[in-house]
Parts: C-alpha cells; structure tokens; sequence
C-alpha cells in the first residue's frame, strides 16, 4: 500500500512538473537555438563555407533571371548599349543587397555572419516540430534552427526589389535607357524566387550543386539551340568569335565550376567544365551527318 501511495504520489510529482513546463514554454529569441540541455542558446558559430557557397548560390538566381530577361528584351547579336547599361545596373541592384542584406545579420554592421550549425534536413522546417508537452496543447513556438540561412535570403530578395525600384529608374533616366520589360519580369520572378525559398529552402540547401551543374548544362544547350545555323563550324565561330556567345558560354562555364567546387571531391574535376561544351558540338555533327546521309 505504502508502494502505491509514494508511485502515485511520483506520477502526480511528474505530471504538474511536465504541466509546469509546458506553461513555460515559449519561443527562443532571434538568433539563438535550443540546445541538448533544452535552453536557448545564442547562434555564434562560423558559416561553413558549404554555407557560404549556398548563400553565394541563392545570390546569383536573381542576377542570372535579371540577366536573362535583359538580354530577351534586347534581342540583338551583340551587346548593345541598352543592354550593357541594364546589365551593370542589375549587377549593382544585387551586390549592394548582399552587402546590406549581410551588415543587417548578426553581428550587426560587420561583414561577417553569426550562424547555427544545420545538423539535418528537418532544421530547415522547425514549423511541423512545434512542441506539445503532455500531448495536449500545441504550442506554436518554433524559431529558425538554421539562422541566419533563411531570414537573410528573404531580406536579400527583398533588397533587391527595393533597390530595382530605387536603382533602375535613376540609370534609366541618366543614360536615356528604356527597359520595362526586365522590370516587370523580375515582378514576377522576385516573389517566385522567395515563394520557392520559404517552402524548399533545405532541400535547394542540400542539392544546390547538382542544380548549379543541371543549370549550367540545360542553359548551354538552350543557348546552341536558339542559334539559326546549326553546323559544327558556325557554332564553333560563334563561340569563338562573337563577343556575346564568348560572355555567355563563359558563365555558364563559370556555374558548372562552381557545382562541381560546391561538391567538395577533388579540384581535378573542374577539369571536366569543357565537357558538355564538346558533347553538343559532337553531337550537332552527328545529327548533321545523318540528315546529310539521309537526304
């Protein structure tokens, strides 16, 4: 009996300290993470620099679609003034919101971030692992386990909108350049770009190289299937000679390197970034010889 009375009276010592605890509950401030020992501890980690590349990854986005809608509204064979001025603006529009968007994370004001360590996949999405302490009450307290690597994504693209918007207009109206289109292009595929993000942000996180690698690869073969002529020497001269595929081909270059240094193997394998270069004008001769031998 005496057994009974002192488990019974443990359960009810155990029960108002979990109904305790769940009456505490609350959200960890900005900028820290709960660690092993349940408290919230602030974030004062270094970004890997696999975050750094992925910060540098979701940096780009915006300014290849400025870049690609820039040079659709063009629609010359060489780089025409419009476009070099529409082009070193976009350029401008980003750099200074990845400045700003970094001196606004902690630490403030520094070009440096302060960072929590991402462990595993479902830190990127702490709003399904919101607490319910005595499978009662759901307590919607969760705080960005992977900070700054969302918070400032959101703040970049916001960034850029704004500086668009301050930016754009003011060299426009200096250099006497006409550009909507770019303008109500990037309208739409700023808020895309932050739609994708708040909802695939930790699965872009983990795959960003492959998609880098992809990227760079679909684009090459779009950019030698827009051409008119489609014989293995006018690509070839093309790429060579024209100063506009020389750019173009160079950057998508740049992107494959960068997938492939994103995967962290071996240095040797950038060596492989003229590959798919070589693959499309093989195949273009190929496909060139069957139609011959079929005609």
């Amino acid at each position: 009996m005496v057994i009974w009375i002192a488990a019974l009276a443990f359960i009810v010592d155990v029960h108002s300290l979990i109904m305790a605890a769940g009456a505490s509950v609350g959200f960890a401030p900005r900028g820290s993470r709960v660690n092993a020992s349940y408290a919230c501890t602030p974030c004062r980690d270094e970004l890997s620099t696999y975050s750094w590349l992925y910060l540098g990854f979701m940096t780009m986005l915006p300014l290849m679609m400025h870049c690609f809608f820039i040079d659709m509204d063009a629609k010359d064979r060489k780089f025409s003034r419009k476009q070099l001025i529409l082009t070193a603006s976009a350029f401008v529009e980003v750099a200074l919101a990845a400045i700003l968007a970094t001196l606004f994370m902690e630490p403030m004001w520094e070009l440096r971030l302060y960072a929590c360590e991402v462990r595993k996949l479902t830190d990127w999405y702490t709003l399904f692992y919101n607490p319910n302490p005595n499978y009662e009450a759901t307590y919607h307290c969760t705080q960005e386990a992977v900070y700054p690597l969302q918070t400032i994504v959101l703040v970049y693209y916001f960034l850029c909108l704004l500086n668009m918007f301050l930016i754009r207009p003011l060299i426009s109206s200096l250099f006497d350049v006409r550009g909507k289109a770019p303008i109500y292009s990037a309208l739409y595929f700023l808020p895309l770009l932050t739609l994708i993000h708040g909802t695939c942000c930790g699965l872009i996180y983990y795959s960003f190289p492959y998609l880098s690698i992809a990227m760079s690869m679909v684009a090459t073969a779009i950019h030698y299937a827009m051409k008119l002529d489609q014989t293995q020497k006018a690509l070839l001269l093309s790429s060579v000679w024209e100063m506009k595929n020389v750019v173009i081909i160079s950057v998508h270059w740049l992107l494959l390197a960068f997938g492939i240094a994103s995967l962290n193997y071996h240095y040797t394998l950038l060596c492989l970034v003229p590959f798919p270069f070589a693959v499309l004008h093989s195949d273009c001769a190929i496909h060139r010889s069957r139609r011959v031998s079929r005609d």
